[in-house]
């Protein structure tokens, strides 16, 4: 079986990787879609739609959903894995082993928890020496899914193996971009999180459009700060998977990150905010991370340590307001 003719095997069955097996699909290619929960793929094969997360996309015929691991690997040349980043470590090391030419790539955003490990670093342990690939970039799974224009990137320090996985997702409504900066989209991808619940409180809070402005911009000086420490390239954070994904995430609603945030400025408890999100919330358990690697590089991070006060250490979002706002001025280039 050829590389273009054999399935893509899409590791997980919320919005997300429903919506980039629908892409998948749409481009012709057949997809395995795989999800832990067995009343979950149950209910997407006898309703040929994901109804619990992503309403109103029927599934194509090409859309096979599994709960059998071993089954949804069987054939494919291409594994994309679309989970939680603290399921990301446990499916790894669940799967079998994966033949080197079989590409490995994930489109999670976030950080390994307890270790604050960028997840290629995660790959490389569990899977050892392969080519990696990650997607990242400004877009909402319910657009995707209805099939409105949106383009990521697609990073890995091999080119060709970037390229392998931008030609099964890149269609005329999806757009992929190639990057060989594979830490600074990771980075991008999962500290733009932190800094849209911060601009949830702010505009929870009625603070208005110049704030939201401010903690974006200054917000993404942070980003760059904690990328460029940890090895990523200034540029990249320019791009779709910095400056797009943090406008993305910080100024729409569809953000559970920016929801969570709104919901913490009404008084409403944190516990309570993500049960009433109801989907997986990844800035609560990357606050931790970025606030961790900040201390640990010494990196100024003021608005994600004020995030992170509100959600780990009892900072009313007033407070957190306050802090930001009587810190010392300072040049806006340091």
């Amino acid at each position: 079986m050829s590389r273009v003719s054999a399935p893509v095997a899409v590791l997980g069955a919320g919005s997300w990787g429903t919506a980039l097996a629908l892409v998948i699909a749409r481009n012709g290619r057949r997809v395995k879609l795989w999800d832990l929960w067995t009343a979950q793929i149950e209910a997407l094969i006898s309703e040929r739609e994901n109804r619990r997360y992503l309403p109103g996309f029927p599934l194509p015929d090409l859309i096979e959903p599994t709960c059998d691991l071993d089954q949804a690997l069987d054939g494919v040349q291409e594994v994309l894995i679309v989970v939680p980043s603290h399921g990301f470590a446990s499916l790894l090391r669940a799967m079998p082993p994966l033949g080197p030419e079989v590409g490995l790539a994930w489109a999670t955003k976030g950080l390994e928890p307890g270790t604050n490990r960028l997840l290629h670093e995660v790959a490389g342990d569990i899977l050892g020496k392969r080519d990696l690939a990650v997607v990242s970039g400004p877009s909402f799974a319910s657009e995707v899914a209805r099939g409105l224009p949106t383009a990521v990137t697609v990073a890995s320090p091999d080119l060709i193996q970037a390229r392998r996985v931008a030609a099964y997702l890149h269609g005329e409504r999806f757009r992929t971009y190639t990057s060989h900066d594979l830490v600074g989209v990771q980075v991008g991808g999962a500290a733009k999180n932190v800094l849209a619940i911060a601009t949830g409180i702010a505009d929870g809070l009625g603070f208005g459009a110049n704030t939201r402005a401010a903690l974006i911009t200054r917000g993404l000086a942070e980003l760059t700060r904690l990328g460029t420490a940890l090895g990523g390239r200034p540029e990249t954070f320019m791009g779709l998977a910095g400056l797009g994904d943090l406008v993305l995430t910080c100024t729409d609603d569809q953000s559970r990150n920016r929801r969570l945030g709104l919901a913490l400025a009404r008084g409403v408890s944190l516990d309570q905010a993500r049960q009433d999100i109801g989907q997986e919330v990844e800035g609560v358990l990357t606050s931790r991370a970025v606030h961790s690697l900040a201390q640990r590089f010494g990196i100024e991070m003021p608005i994600s340590a004020e995030v992170h006060g509100v959600l780990y250490a009892g900072t009313t979002p007033e407070e957190a307001t306050h802090n930001l706002l009587t810190r010392e001025g300072k040049s806006e280039m340091d």
